[in-house]
């Protein structure tokens, strides 16, 4: 499993010194917002068959990691706050680390989707899918994550899959509801 640290603060995308980050402590778990400076090296991606730019100067990446979950969710928004990507990391759980920054043990597997704001405000997820399957396996193979936690996985990224198609996944209007009204 990987160890993953949401600290954007020192990327070798970015010109060093030209980002902005915040990290909150919730009720209900830890919050990351990354603002991107100076960008040396885009970042383009797939989502759910469309390329999009998920990384450039000015866009921000919005991440929550819930306390006792299996997962967590990184919003990627172009500069004017459009989500262009939702990316859900599976994992064995989350924490805050020695030098205070919140962690994720991700598991490999991840969801992503895509979704359109609508009037109102309210976040519509649009498109899922279930990524990085290859990661996961060669990871089992390789004794990297048990039997056990290669089924709590698929399971997590199931039921994550299912939450976004329902439009009722909880850290998504976490997420949603920060950006309206900061908690700052």
């Amino acid at each position: 499993m990987k160890h993953k640290r949401a600290d954007y603060r020192n990327w070798h995308r970015v010109e060093p010194g030209t980002g902005e980050q915040t990290q909150l402590e919730l009720p209900g778990g830890w919050l990351v917002d990354y603002r991107a400076g100076q960008v040396l090296k885009p970042l383009h991606v797939p989502v759910c068959g469309q390329q999009r730019t998920i990384l450039d100067t000015g866009y921000r990446w919005v991440h929550y990691a819930p306390r006792d979950r299996q997962h967590a969710l990184t919003v990627h928004l172009d500069p004017a706050g459009v989500p262009q990507q939702l990316y859900v990391d599976i994992c064995a759980g989350s924490g805050v680390d020695a030098d205070g920054w919140p962690y994720t043990d991700d598991l490999y597997l991840d969801v992503i989707a895509l979704c359109e704001v609508q009037p109102g405000g309210r976040w519509h997820v649009t498109e899922t899918e279930i990524i990085d399957v290859p990661e996961l396996e060669d990871a089992v193979h390789n004794g990297k994550v048990t039997p056990a936690q290669y089924d709590l996985a698929w399971a997590e990224a199931r039921a994550v899959e299912a939450a976004l198609r329902a439009q009722e996944f909880a850290p998504l209007e976490v997420v949603r509801s920060y950006l309206t009204d900061p908690y700052t």
